[in-house]
C-alpha cells in the first residue's frame, strides 16, 4: 500500500535565517498521522541564508544524515571535525552517547539547500562517530544507489540503524526496481522533478509512505532526484 503525503501537506517554518518544511512532527510543528514512519523520524527540507546558520547544539542517540542539495553547509562538532559539505556528498554523524556541533552557510549571496535526515539507531549509548563521502552523479544515473546503510555496503556511510538509504535521479525513459520484504516499511521521498512510483505520478517534495508491497517501481522522470528508504516495520 502506498499513502501519498504531498508536498504542501507538509509542515511549515519560516525563521527568517532558515525556512524549513517539515515531513514529519518536528520542533512547534506537530502531526500525529506524520510523527516518523519505522525507524525514520525528520526528513526537514532547510533552506539557510546567507551568513547564517544554526549554532553549537546537542544530540544523542541518533543517526543524522546530511543530504546538501545547493551551496556549501560548513560543519563543526565536539569530536573535532570541521568540514564544508558540497552537492553530491553525503555526510552521516551518529550522536551516540552524546555531540555538540554546528551548521553554517559561510556563502555571500548564495542560500545553502539540504536535508536533514534522522533515523533512530540500532544501538544507544555508542561512541559518536561522523563519515563523509562523496556519491558522483553518474553512479545515481537511472539507478537506485546505496548512500547509507548499516555495514557501508558499496561504498555507502555506515550507519548504526536497521535503514537502507538510496539515491537516484531519473529522466526519460530511465527505470529502476527495489525489491522489498513486505514485513518492513519504505519511504519514497522526490526532492525536485516528476516520477512515477509503481505507476503513480509526483512531483517534487511529494512521498509516499510504503507497507505490505514486495517492490517499487521508478519510471518516467522528469529531472527527477528521489531517495528511497528501507526500514524497520
Amino acid at each position: 500500500m502506498l499513502t501519498l503525503r504531498k508536498s504542501q501537506s507538509r509542515g511549515r517554518a519560516d525563521h527568517g535565517w532558515l525556512k524549513s518544511n517539515h515531513s514529519f512532527s518536528f520542533a512547534d510543528y506537530y502531526d500525529p498521522d506524520h510523527s516518523g514512519w519505522g525507524n525514520l523520524l525528520v526528513i526537514n527540507e532547510d533552506v539557510i541564508a546567507p551568513g547564517t546558520g544554526f549554532g553549537t547544539h546537542g544530540h544523542r542517540d541518533m543517526e543524522i544524515i546530511s543530504y546538501v542539495l545547493s551551496g556549501q553547509l560548513a560543519h563543526q562538532d565536539s569530536m573535532g571535525n570541521i568540514k564544508g559539505i558540497p552537492p553530491g556528498d553525503v555526510q552521516r554523524m551518529s550522536a551516540g552517547t552524546g555531540v555538540r556541533h554546528s551548521e553554517f552557510n559561510h556563502a555571500e549571496g548564495e542560500t545553502t539547500h539540504f536535508l536533514q535526515i534522522w533515523i533512530t539507531p540500532k544501538q544507544k549509548g555508542v561512541a559518536p562517530g561522523y563519515e563523509q563521502k562523496t556519491i558522483p552523479a553518474a553512479k545515481k544515473r537511472g539507478t537506485l544507489c546505496l548512500v547509507a546503510s548499516p555495514d557501508g555496503a558499496q561504498d555507502s556511510v555506515a550507519m548504526n540503524a536497521d535503514a537502507a538509504l538510496y539515491s537516484g535521479l531519473f529522466d526519460g525513459d530511465e527505470k529502476a526496481e527495489l525489491i522489498l520484504n513486505p514485513a518492513r516499511k519504505a519511504y519514497v521521498h522526490l526532492i525536485r522533478g516528476e516520477l512515477e512510483v509503481n505507476g503513480q505520478r509526483i512531483s517534487g517534495g511529494d512521498a509516499f509512505k510504503i507497507e505490505n508491497e514486495s517492490k517499487i517501481t521508478l519510471a518516467n522522470g522528469k529531472d527527477a532526484e528521489v531517495l528511497v528508504f528501507d526500514l524497520t516495520a
